[in-house]
């Protein structure tokens, strides 16, 4: 594979790196493509690389013992897939596979493990970025909690729409029902509520964003604390424009 150039690399956490460090991971670095459903940690294994997504979107479910599972956790091309590893631990009971197709960077376990050690900013950039996939958790809690169903469907295809090119997004009912943690019908009423708003058009296996400024606003405050605090550690932007 040809050599990585820091300045043309989707990843906004490899982007965000020192040029020394980056180029320590690139040295290792496999491109690859992440098809759908493609597994990238399995639950309770350990893993042998990370993967730096430069494209498409990941879904990190939680299962409970009844095989019953939702979404928490998306990562797009601003993350990272195996983050339990800069925690020191080798295995999550929670899995990460691709719910749209793209493409990432693999970097083996050993390799990240020693850019973490030899440089100290990068180890507490990681750490920051955890910490800001702990804050999208967060928000996620209260948004169950406190908005309504349709409210939390428009906060959920904002943080696809901001992870994904263009304005269709190929989101099935079934992953939107993981999502929110509902019955597809369910899904199907409130795609319904949002595109009566002329926020967005829905078919079998897409939703076009129509109006992104409108979906912000059926979105309320459910939507945009993680963004900010992304941008205010890492330094580069998640969130897209009402008017891109």
């Amino acid at each position: 594979m040809p050599a990585l150039d820091q300045r043309i690399v989707h990843n906004l956490l490899l982007k965000a790196l020192p040029a020394e460090a980056f180029d320590l991971l690139a040295a290792d670095a496999q491109r690859v493509e992440l098809p759908l459903r493609h597994v990238l940690v399995e639950s309770d294994q350990p893993n042998e690389h990370v993967c730096f997504v430069e494209s498409g979107l990941a879904s990190m479910v939680a299962t409970n013992a009844e095989d019953e599972a939702v979404e928490v956790g998306h990562i797009g091309y601003e993350g990272m897939a195996g983050l339990h590893v800069v925690l020191k631990t080798n295995t999550t009971p929670n899995r990460t596979f691709m719910q749209a197709a793209g493409s990432g960077l693999l970097v083996s376990v050993e390799t990240f493990g020693r850019v973490l050690a030899a440089f100290p900013a990068v180890n507490d950039l990681f750490l920051q970025y955890m910490h800001c996939c702990d804050i999208q958790l967060a928000q996620s809690a209260l948004a169950n909690g406190r908005y309504n169903m349709h409210e939390r469907l428009a906060r959920w295809l904002l943080m696809c729409h901001d992870r994904l090119n263009g304005n269709d997004l190929p989101l099935t009912h079934e992953f939107l029902a993981l999502m929110l943690g509902v019955r597809r019908s369910g899904v199907t009423n409130e795609l319904h509520v949002i595109e009566g708003m002329r926020a967005i058009r829905s078919t079998r296996a897409n939703v076009k964003v129509l109006d992104r400024e409108r979906l912000e606003e059926i979105a309320a405050g459910s939507y945009g604390i993680p963004e900010r605090e992304y941008e205010r550690l890492i330094g580069l932007p998640i969130r897209r424009s009402a008017r891109a």
